[in-house]
């Protein structure tokens, strides 16, 4: 059927990039007898045509040419073909009701997702054979399509039970035993077969360990009501059946079987290209590195975690299990299960950050750094485990060479870097060593830059080294984002006056070249020194008459700051406030405060306008996304300009914002905590925040950050409320 390929009008089709004209070539590709020309053309395929999960024309188009080459034995890599059938088709069942029905920009339906879960659907035949072809790798990736594909549950429940008898790899069992679970999640009646399954298999001694383990989470998933107190201790159980253990190092023997202290001896590493800029290559790696999965036990475990959800204790006792685990990969996987706990749930984590902690070994720098990293994400949580990061930086530094930072070996050299950064982040100078390496040598200086600013205790060394590096930069062609700002977030946070020239002149070269996204974070960082900034206020003031509304904010903000002249300031702000959702501008008014009262009347208009959208958007069912950011931002400034007075209109906003979007809820408590008494209408959300299991926005870099703040002020609003008397209603006295 390849041959077929060209009777499709690609040219009429599209992917992620544009026109669909080059799928046909990578289709051809996939049965290329070259090994080389497969790889890349599978690697476009999932780029552009499945981009991330999404479905386009050519997606729908090229599965029937997939099956074809599946179905044929002489298809080089048959099993890779069937891998990316299934990927498509769970992309397609999991999203298929929502995408229903979408209208697209011409009036036609977006019907992709549930056009091709139908072809899927048509094909399940197909999988059932892939599932027992003769190729131990086709069925590996054929497995899970028997719980996605078949609308049969009593068939797909025998053919799964079949599959496992069958199969003798563990690899193989745990797929089956996972799917029969989807299987069961997916169809209500394949619900109670599968249960009975599960539980014949749970509860057999004569069934493999690797089985009954998945069996026991998987039916916990399933059926959250078979989790009781003996769950988990059976489940550790069986894990330490199952679990290998490490080949000791020569000298670990000798020690008792602990853990060798010897420095890692890996052997060095390409280096990255330099022409990337190195926070783009790192992040390229992390991508690389996310969901790799080195233990069998793995998949199981993650699964038995969602199971267990807000059963702390339990998920607690189970992970020290895994942490204490002899076995090296069942170690290091556990560390980011650990991390998503810690940074999702609250509780006394100190127990589990030790163990993540203990870690740190200085002979596994793979699993050094992931400890490292994922303690990184903690911010303050991560304190038990301050002197294991100190005693790692410290050893390498000792033992291995005092410019660890800069080791040839990336895997030392990625797990002290990423040790210092975190032990930096808790404000300890011990980590000032090695960043000083960093900044002096150059290597990999970008993490040194932004870890710099947790110290500002030693911004006398550190300073000058940052303005060396950032001085260097061409403001005429460098690139906005973390590369550039990191620097100017950094010299803003240590607050060290001789930065002001440096900062002064990067600006007027910015101007002079009209870089105005390099022009913007230099205004907001200079503006940070307040009056200490005062000689920078000629190259500020024109700006605050630019042309370009962004840079004309930043400089009319970097102006108050430094001068707090209002005079000045709050004329030129009325004509910001009319571009739309100008939301720093809004910010800057509230900072400004009462003597910004001349816009009020705007910033009321702006709310009236808000909240009149947002009404618009529920009656009408709209998909449109409320905007309870700019809500919030106009109630606060019309608290911080005009105080009690607007506290009838400002209190049903923020709460009635925080209730809506569990995301504003650091923005809305900050505004609170600055409301006094006049907040304690808010103490049943204030209380009911205390009392949550989980964290608040969970999903951005710096949650724990954010939600250990939360938790703080909530304690201090719920001090200072809770023994006030109940307010009058308005009106009344």
């Amino acid at each position: 059927m390849i041959n077929d390929v060209d009777s499709v009008d690609w040219a009429s089709l599209g992917h992620a990039y544009g026109p669909a004209d080059e799928v046909p070539g990578w289709l051809r590709g996939m049965v290329s007898p070259d090994s080389d020309v497969r790889k890349e053309a599978f690697s476009n395929f999932y780029g552009k045509v499945l981009h991330q999960g999404s479905m386009y024309s050519s997606t729908v188009a090229s599965v029937p040419f997939l099956f074809a080459m599946a179905d044929d034995p002489a298809t080089p890599d048959r099993a890779e073909v069937v891998a990316l059938l299934l990927s498509i088709g769970r992309e397609a069942v999991d999203a298929e009701e929502i995408y229903a029905v979408v209208g697209g920009e011409d009036g036609e339906e977006f019907t992709f997702y549930p056009d091709t879960a139908n072809l899927m659907r048509e094909h399940a035949d197909a999988f059932v054979a892939y599932a027992t072809d003769f190729d131990l790798r086709v069925r590996q990736a054929a497995i899970e399509g028997l719980g996605l594909f078949l609308d049969d549950a009593e068939r797909a429940v025998a053919l799964l039970n079949n599959r496992l008898v069958e199969e003798s790899g563990v690899t193989e069992r745990l797929l089956v035993v996972r799917t029969m679970a989807d299987l069961a999640l997916r169809l209500p009646a394949g619900a109670a077969p599968a249960r009975a399954w599960f539980d014949a298999l749970a509860d057999s001694g004569s069934t493999d360990p690797d089985t009954r383990l998945a069996a026991l989470a998987h039916r916990a998933r399933c059926a959250p009501d078979t989790i009781d107190d003996q769950t988990v201790p059976t489940v550790i159980g069986l894990l330490r059946q199952v679990t290998p253990a490490s080949r000791p190092e020569p000298d670990q023997a000798a020690r008792g079987g602990q853990e060798s202290s010897r420095l890692c001896t890996c052997e060095t590493e390409p280096e990255p290209d330099p022409g990337v800029p190195g926070h783009i290559a790192a992040a390229f790696d992390d991508l690389e590195r996310h969901g790799r999965v080195h233990a069998t036990t793995t998949p199981v475990l993650t699964a038995f975690h969602e199971a267990l959800g807000a059963r702390f204790d339990d998920r607690k006792v189970l992970l020290t299990e895994q942490l204490r685990s002899p076995d090296r990969a069942t170690r290091y996987d556990t560390i980011d299960m650990t991390r998503r706990l810690l940074t999702s749930w609250r509780g006394d984590h100190t127990s589990l950050v030790r163990l993540v902690g203990d870690c740190l070994l200085p002979g596994d720098s793979h699993t050094s750094a992931a400890a490292a990293e994922a303690l990184g994400s903690l911010a303050g949580l991560a304190e038990p485990a301050r002197e294991a990061l100190a005693a790692y930086v410290t050893t390498q530094l000792t033992e291995h060479r005092p410019d660890a930072w800069a080791s040839p070996h990336r895997a030392v050299r990625r797990a002290h870097q990423q040790a210092v950064m975190t032990l930096a982040g808790l404000g300890d100078e011990r980590a000032l060593p090695s960043l000083l390496v960093a900044l002096d040598t150059g290597t990999d200086a970008w993490r040194a830059v932004a870890a710099a600013a947790h110290l500002p205790q030693a911004a006398t060394e550190l300073v000058p080294r940052i303005i060396s590096h950032f001085a260097a930069i061409d403001p005429a062609t460098a690139s906005p984002g973390f590369g550039f700002t990191s620097f100017t977030i950094t010299l803003a946070r240590l607050g060290d006056p001789t930065a002001i020239p440096a900062l002064t002149d990067t600006l007027q070269a910015a101007v002079q070249h009209r870089q105005w996204h390099i022009a913007e974070p230099v205004l907001k960082a200079l503006g940070s020194f307040g009056p200490r900034a005062a000689a920078a206020l000629e190259t500020v003031r024109p700006l605050t008459k630019a042309d370009n509304v962004a840079l004309r904010t930043g400089a009319l903000s970097a102006a108050w700051e430094i001068e707090r002249s209002p005079e000045e300031v709050v004329p030129l702000l009325d004509g910001l406030l009319e571009q739309h959702r100008n939301t720093d501008a809004i910010d800057l008014a509230g900072r400004i405060g009462p003597a910004a009262a001349p816009v009020l009347p705007r910033l009321r208009q702006i709310l009236d306008e808000q909240l009149a959208q947002n009404t618009r958007n529920e009656h009408t069912g709209s998909s449109v996304l409320n905007d309870w950011w700019t809500l919030i931002r106009v109630a606060s400034a019309l608290w911080d300009i005009d105080g009690a007075d607007q506290a009838d209109t400002v209190l049903p906003v923020l709460l009635d914002a925080w209730k809506n979007n569990d995301a504003s809820a650091h923005a809305v408590i900050a505004c609170l905590d600055r409301m006094g008494p006049a907040a304690r209408p808010a103490l049943p959300q204030i209380q009911a925040a205390l009392a949550q299991p989980h964290r608040y926005d969970q999903r951005w870099i710096g949650a724990v950050s954010l939600d250990l703040e939360i938790e703080r002020t909530c304690r201090t609003l719920l001090v200072r409320l809770q023994d006030l008397p109940e307010a009058a209603p308005a009106g009344q006295e």
